[in-house]
């Protein structure tokens, strides 16, 4: 079984940023600034950046800007 820590390591060796929404639709992943924290704790680094929707709705697009082990 893949973990969605593997899936997002994946996703981050293709493409570099990923939003919360991106993660639900593309990977059932539900909980992303969780699991964006443990890749952190093994040494990943991210810039987060607030945008807004064409609704207006805001949220955050996480950018790997450094990848751990």
């Amino acid at each position: 079984m893949v973990t969605q820590m593997e899936i997002l390591k994946e996703h981050f060796e293709t493409r570099k940023n990923i939003s919360n929404m991106e993660a639900q639709i593309s990977y059932k992943v539900r909980a992303l600034p969780r699991r964006i924290s443990d890749l952190e704790a093994r040494g990943w680094t991210f810039n987060r950046e607030w945008r807004r929707d064409g609704a207006g709705q805001r949220y955050i697009r996480y950018t790997v800007i450094n990848v751990g082990a």
